[in-house]
């Protein structure tokens, strides 16, 4: 018979998801023979893999100063939590979009439990690394202190967050070692069918493809597209005017994701005519040969007779005919082939009907004109912002909308992430292209709240955060989305179009965690007792704790909880009683009773509320088990 010692429940893990443990998994999954007690067994691996095994010390990679640091800073998880704000959130108890206010790498950390391979679409809008543009450390040591630190929420002095100058002998290392282990954490949210876009200029377009190669895999690189940002010449540019930025495009899996394609317009139909009256409708002609010499299809070489003057015409030796000879026939019969205006042509074109066109593939350049310009972006938010301009160069509605556009469809509830969020472009165009589409899509935003400076136009106004007014462009955009359709049909068409917000900001955890930096050799195994256990921080309001034990059990942070009330106490049901969460400090045999009696996979308590209750917790064990509980733990 176990003791009671040994009956108490386990501690409810509180850090983030162990990236190093998850890849561990997946290996065992596919070489389960190389693991020994838990450990890889090195040579066992290079036996099964054989002369797959890179032995060779000189071969191509990318390597610069801090990488063995970026693998370090993944590998270390998050003592942080997320804390509902709900005061600056619009329409909290019925939204399903998120504004996170925090560190991206912290957050990002936060979300892989709850958010893995969840996420269809990824835009980001990282720091270009101009030598004045906002760069994030590359020293990782006590991230989450820092980053409280630089956000004025601890006194003590600490590490701040700054500019990369040119000056420093490890510019682009910096920047590299900020980027990739955030890339690296993105992609373990994107799902199988995913894809990122990030926009670059030429500064960094290098080196990021290099760590996309490495993070996504160089069989996943998708485009490089052209992004005309400019309307106007830079008069004052040195060499030549910058009009055109980067959007660099990769995939979780190519062969699972392909861009949806643009809807035809006017202009691509304008070539389309009807010169010989076919009564099929308007055509235009391709060419009927194909980029093959006739020593690589030779069975595409062969003369076809123009009807007209009744020649025998052959294919250029470098460009055989595209059809087969019996393809030919068929083309000839449905009255396909068009010999010029007068039919005397040397080759002959084949008819493609409108009426049986399809939409237009991407193109890898965008002009401003169909995706917005710098120009257009800086009025969007003069619009809203009532005159003032707060950022210098923001991405236009059109920009992300037409990316959104490509990436997701209306068919489905698709997720779409964004870890840089500035000014909030990509909420808006979510809201956008909803409305437009029917569409049910969803948005996580991330900014880091960086102050803004005493002197600027957003600090005058009140803004002292550029978190702040990311939030206030998606009210005043949500304000103006119903201003602007109140009287018509476009919101009532779409009556679940989700017009919200939640607001949750980073911050130490509720709960006191033990901190691997202390070393047990130094304390008495009396102090190391009273460190592992976990005590509530008592500035912690219920909410806070109830959104940290969801975020870091694999629930989002928009999951649906229900409150019950048993036995005069509060409980929270989470996926219709799948999982229990208790925070009473004051657990009685009669509430463990009527929480059994739901029959929950999981429950989750409070470990205070068992205060000197040694025998209560362990019959709480007792009367879990007995109702098949599988899962009960102590926080």
């Amino acid at each position: 018979m176990k003791s009671i010692k040994q009956q108490k429940p386990e501690k409810l893990n509180l850090q983030s998801m162990s990236i190093t443990e998850e890849k561990k998994k997946k290996l065992r999954q596919l070489f389960p023979e190389v693991f020994n007690e838990k450990k890889i067994d090195w040579e066992k691996l290079k036996t099964t893999l054989g002369e797959e095994l890179e032995s060779d010390r000189e071969r191509y990679n990318m390597n610069w100063p801090g990488k063995k640091d970026c693998f370090r800073i993944i590998q270390e998880p998050s003592l942080g939590t997320l804390k509902p704000c709900k005061e600056e959130s619009l329409d909290w108890n019925k939204t399903q979009n998120l504004f996170i206010e925090g560190d991206n790498l912290e957050v990002l950390k936060l979300l892989q439990r709850s958010y893995y391979n969840k996420v269809k679409m990824i835009y980001i809008d990282p720091p270009y690394n101009t030598g004045k543009d906002f760069i994030y450390p590359d020293k990782y040591s006590e991230t989450l202190e820092t980053y409280l630190q630089y956000t004025g929420q601890k006194d003590a002095e600490g590490k701040r967050f700054s500019t990369n100058q040119e000056s420093d002998g490890r510019f682009h290392s910096k920047w590299i070692n900020m980027m990739y282990p955030r890339l690296f954490l993105a992609r373990n949210l994107l799902k199988d069918d995913g894809v990122i876009f990030i926009s670059i200029d030429d500064n960094e377009i290098t080196n990021l493809k290099k760590i996309c190669n490495e993070v996504f895999g160089e069989e996943n690189f998708v485009a490089c597209i052209t992004w005309q940002n400019r309307v106007s010449p830079a008069n004052d540019a040195k060499w030549f005017s910058g009009d055109h930025e980067y959007l660099v495009v990769y995939c979780k899996d190519k062969d699972m994701w392909f861009p949806k394609r643009t809807k035809r317009t006017k202009e691509h139909n304008k070539y389309y005519t009807n010169p010989d009256n076919d009564p099929r409708g308007p055509w235009n002609s391709a060419a009927y040969t194909c980029n093959k010499n006739k020593m690589e299809r030779p069975n595409l070489y062969y003369p076809i007779k123009n009807p007209n003057t009744l020649e025998e015409i052959w294919p250029d030796d470098n460009a055989v005919w595209a059809y087969s000879q019996d393809q030919h026939k068929k083309n000839v019969e449905k009255n396909l082939l068009y010999w010029g205006k007068n039919g005397q042509a040397r080759a002959p074109r084949r008819k493609q009907f409108l009426s049986e066109a399809k939409p237009v593939v991407p193109r890898s350049v965008w002009s401003y004109s169909e995706a917005g310009s710098t120009q257009k972006a800086t009025m969007e938010i003069r619009e809203l912002f009532d005159g003032a301009s707060f950022f210098t160069y923001p991405k236009p509605v059109d920009l992300l909308k037409k990316i959104i556009y490509h990436a997701t469809d209306n068919s489905e509830e698709n997720l779409v992430l964004d870890f840089f969020a500035g000014s909030a472009t990509t909420a808006h165009a979510v809201y956008e292209n909803n409305l437009e589409d029917g569409g049910n899509r969803k948005y996580i935003c991330v900014q880091l709240p960086e102050p803004t400076q005493e002197d600027t136009a957003s600090y005058k106004a009140g803004y002292k955060t550029i978190s702040d007014i990311g939030k206030e462009r998606i009210c005043r955009t949500v304000k103006k989305i119903k201003e602007k359709n109140k009287q018509q049909s476009l919101l009532n068409q779409n009556k679940s179009l989700d017009l919200g917000f939640k607001v949750f900001k980073l911050d130490k955890s509720n709960f006191k965690i033990w901190d691997e930096k202390i070393s047990k050799d130094k304390l008495t195994s009396e102090q190391v007792e009273m460190h592992l256990e976990n005590f509530v921080n008592p500035k912690s309001s219920e909410e806070d704790l109830l959104y940290e034990i969801l975020i870091k059990n694999g629930f989002k942070l928009t999951t649906k909880i229900k409150i019950l009330n048993l036995v005069d106490k509060t409980v929270y049901s989470v996926e219709n009683n799948a999982f229990i969460i208790c925070l009473d400090k004051t657990i009685t045999k009669d509430l463990i009773i009527e929480m059994a009696k739901l029959k929950p996979a999981r429950v989750v308590c409070l470990d205070i509320g068992f205060e000197n209750k040694d025998q209560l917790k362990t019959n709480a064990m007792e009367t879990f088990t007995s109702h098949g509980v599988r899962d009960f733990k102590t926080i």
